[in-house]
């Protein structure tokens, strides 16, 4: 049992599995928090051996982190000794010259100091002239050398020790320690959805009138983790991101404000579920900084919130409301929470949700090739046909040409764009594209087109694609956009043989050139 529990932690238990007996789950133990509700930092500091010297050597910043009890007696006990001090040597000086056997000092004795009889007028003549009093019965004489080297080292010494504890006094008097209690946090923060967006929140708050000068906010995740390479971090700590890309963590705290974390790909929470909530263990620790605006000292105020602390599904009660003249906070619901409807999942799993249901785009299905294009059944990669319906859409890119390549084009394709649109279409009701390569239209050999005769049907001119591998990095050469390399041909009758042109042209033509 004392090795499971080593292994496993002091929390471990042994489950009877015996049906008879019934046990309660056990109550989850209040774990140590790394920083206190009121911002106090639970760490001690242990075993320095040889590196305590260092806080001698910085002996001001040391009295001044002391607690208050402790600066009080150092500051009575300084000034205690040295006044001792002190006052022995003045002591020691009139009891070596021999003022002290002469009590009464007649008028042809002059004394060191006169009127110094034994110690307690020698204290007393010390604080008379080290508080400046000066009652003028008890003075330094111009026969005492080492009385007045005694006083100039006296005042020298009062001036050092007034000027570093009263120093250290004023010091630790006006630290902002005591403003950072006017600035309220949250008791509990909430996750729920804010703009669409799953978010963690918690507010804060100003109880004075007196503005935060400059006031940022930031949070840290404090939380062991183990790396890959089997390395154990204890108390690992890890940015959570309010807004440092936008600014919105450089706050106007004279109201109080709700402080969002979005929960997204990059942060730690990322994968957190109201279920697996209950199993985690972290503290996230708020550090809101500024400067205060009376004195111009910069203030820190600092809290954390445990994973019992975070209230799934819940939102903020507003506290502001608009008064006559005035906007007025209500910082008795400041603390108060309410329940909204919330995704229990983590935002990765609503991902990979999304994702599985996400409709499939639909798949484009291929050009099948056609035998008359003559590209021995290679899967058509360069066939496109041109409807005559599309003539006019196609003819509307041309025009949008530069003048120059309109000029070269414009005889050729008013042609073919008008036998395009009033010709028949290829035989089987399909008709016939260049899609995005220039095509050229080849005359078919006189052996494979037939004459055409009377009560027969007439031949049509086919649209052939450039075909071989051998031309294809040509093409890509003189590859041109799209309104250029479209040219359709339109479909026209092949004249038989021995007929005449005029035989071909319409009746109306015909009469007129018989009457000339």
């Amino acid at each position: 049992m004392a090795a499971l529990r080593r292994k496993f932690g002091e929390d471990y238990q042994v489950v009877n599995t015996n049906r008879s007996m019934t046990f309660s789950a056990p109550v989850k133990r209040k774990r140590q928090r790394f920083v206190e509700k009121n911002g106090r930092c639970n760490v001690q500091h242990g075993n320095l051996g040889g590196e305590t010297s260092r806080y001698i050597s910085d002996l001001f910043t040391t009295l001044v982190d002391l607690k208050w009890r402790w600066n009080l007696l150092i500051f009575i006990l300084t000034y205690t000794v040295a006044w001792l001090v002190m006052a022995s040597m003045w002591w020691v000086i009139a009891y070596i010259r021999g003022d002290l056997s002469h009590g009464g000092h007649d008028s042809s004795y002059t004394p060191c100091v006169a009127n110094v009889y034994n110690f307690p007028s020698a204290f007393l003549f010390f604080i008379e002239t080290e508080a400046t009093i000066g009652y003028g019965y008890r003075y330094i004489t111009e026969k005492c050398p080492e009385g007045i080297i005694l006083f100039l080292f006296q005042s020298l010494l009062g001036s050092i020790v007034d000027a570093f504890l009263i120093g250290c006094m004023f010091i630790k008097m006006s630290q902002p320690k005591k403003r950072a209690e006017t600035l309220m946090f949250s008791q509990d923060a909430v996750i729920s959805q804010r703009d669409g967006k799953l978010c963690l929140m918690f507010r804060v708050g100003n109880l004075r009138n007196s503005h935060m000068v400059s006031a940022q906010i930031r949070c840290k995740l404090i939380k062991s983790r183990q790396t890959p390479e089997g390395e154990f971090l204890p108390l690992d700590q890890c940015e959570l991101d309010v807004g440092f890309g936008t600014g919105a963590d450089q706050l106007f705290l004279v109201s109080p404000l709700t402080i969002c974390h979005e929960i997204n790909t990059n942060s730690p929470f990322f994968d957190l579920s109201q279920r697996s909530l209950m199993n985690e263990q972290f503290e996230i620790v708020v550090i809101l900084e500024g400067i205060v605006e009376t004195t111009g000292m910069t203030c820190q105020a600092r809290t954390s919130y445990t994973e019992d602390e975070v209230l799934w599904g819940h939102r903020f009660l507003p506290v502001m409301s608009l008064e006559e003249g005035f906007f007025r906070v209500d910082y008795s619901q400041f603390h108060n929470t309410f329940e909204v409807p919330t995704p229990p999942h983590s935002v990765k799993e609503q991902e990979e949700k999304s994702s599985l249901t996400s409709p499939n785009p639909l798949p484009v299905a291929p050009t099948p090739s056609s035998p008359l294009l003559g590209n021995g059944g290679r899967g058509g990669r360069r066939e496109r046909l041109l409807s005559a319906d599309y003539a006019d859409h196609v003819e509307d890119q041309a025009s949008r040409l530069p003048s120059k390549l309109q000029r070269m084009s414009s005889t050729k394709e008013e042609l073919l764009w008008k036998g395009l649109k009033t010709g028949p279409a290829l035989p089987g009701g399909k008709a016939s594209s260049t899609g995005d390569l220039p095509l050229s239209i080849q005359r078919l050999r006189s052996s494979s087109i037939p004459a055409v005769r009377h009560g027969q049907p007439e031949e049509q001119v086919q649209l052939l694609s450039l075909d071989g591998e051998a031309e294809e990095s040509e093409l890509e050469k003189h590859r041109q956009p799209a309104a250029i390399s479209t040219i359709a041909a339109p479909t026209f009758q092949i004249p038989s043989a021995g007929s005449r042109p005029e035989d071909n042209l319409p009746p109306k033509l015909r009469r007129m050139n018989a009457d000339r």
